[in-house]
């Protein structure tokens, strides 16, 4: 059993965390966040050390060392912008870390880190749990199989927020890395697993409430948008009372892959805790594309933009 401590413990993606310690058989024996609303932790344990301010955090940690309480693992749920100082934090202090994607903002930042796992000797695992996803690992297959050299996407990932998201830090692009970062890696990720590395990265349109480009992999042509706007849901979508619209094409045929969500989490961890997680190296090439476009001025709509934008 694993001793873990949880940065951001009060965020949206940290039950998903704490429900995976729980599952993989370890326990969370401290946890920091600056909001105290973190009353899911009774749901699993009411024996957690909690604080919100960061220098008491970092004492207690301190002062579990050398007890059945040490500190095993950081997981990190914290804001994007804190991720790669808090990260260093677990290092230091002689933990491997799981850390929510984005892992960082900028490609530079993987270097950085990248010399402290060396310094002092303990790894950090990214979550990239698409690549545990049962019907996305059967795509993979299936491309690196096939004898064709390159295929059409289209990426359509929409989905509702309210006046919250742009007041919070996830409406700051300074702070999420704006809505390729804060809503897109992960599909970046997937399709550069499954199609290979990028040879060709475009921006066409971008604001705060949608954003559209054009990426060529080694073996994919991605048409691609990114909506937090529900005036763009589709609809379908509408009228079934949906609040996100995901749909992946490939050569026109949809990628079927709603279902299979409810355990992600716990495989990235049952990996990570065996020394087998996806670590440094594996996110490297998604934020290389979201620090691309994050820097990049919009082209315009083109005549390979994503076929949504040039309806609008």
């Amino acid at each position: 059993m694993k001793n873990f401590a949880v940065l951001g413990v009060g965020g949206y993606i940290a039950p998903r965390h704490i429900q995976a310690i729980n599952d993989t058989g370890n326990r969370i024996v401290t946890a920091m966040d600056v909001n105290d609303s973190v009353g899911i932790l009774d749901r699993y344990t009411q024996d957690v050390a909690f604080f919100t301010d960061f220098e008491r955090f970092e004492s207690h940690i301190d002062e579990l060392k050398g007890t059945d309480k040490e500190v095993n693992f950081v997981s990190i749920c914290s804001p994007n912008h804190l991720h790669s100082s808090h990260m260093k934090f677990g290092l230091r202090n002689g933990c491997d870390v799981i850390c929510e994607k984005p892992l960082v903002l900028c490609e530079s930042e993987i270097d950085d880190l990248k010399n402290y796992e060396d310094k002092y000797g303990k790894k950090i695992n990214t979550v990239l749990q698409l690549r545990v996803h049962d019907s996305i690992i059967a795509l993979r297959d299936k491309i690196q199989n096939s004898g064709k050299k390159k295929y059409e996407i289209e990426l359509t990932y929409l989905t509702s927020r309210g006046p919250w998201y742009h007041e919070s830090w996830k409406g700051n692009a300074q702070k999420s890395g704006g809505l390729t970062s804060n809503i897109g890696i992960h599909f970046f990720d997937m399709l550069t697993w499954i199609f290979g590395d990028l040879k060709k990265n475009e921006l066409h349109m971008a604001n705060d409430l949608m954003t559209s480009g054009y990426m060529e992999l080694e073996k994919a042509n991605v048409k691609w948008v990114l909506s937090v706007d529900r005036k763009y849901l589709p609809e379908s979508a509408v009228k079934d009372g949906k609040t996100t619209y995901r749909s992946i094409t490939v050569e026109g045929d949809e990628i079927e892959f709603s279902g299979g969500f409810t355990d992600l989490h716990t495989k990235v961890y049952e990996q990570a805790v065996t020394g087998n997680g996806y670590g440094l190296e594996d996110a490297r090439v998604a934020i290389r594309i979201v620090d691309q476009l994050r820097s990049m001025t919009p082209m315009g709509i083109q005549g390979h933009s994503h076929p949504m934008v040039k309806k609008f």
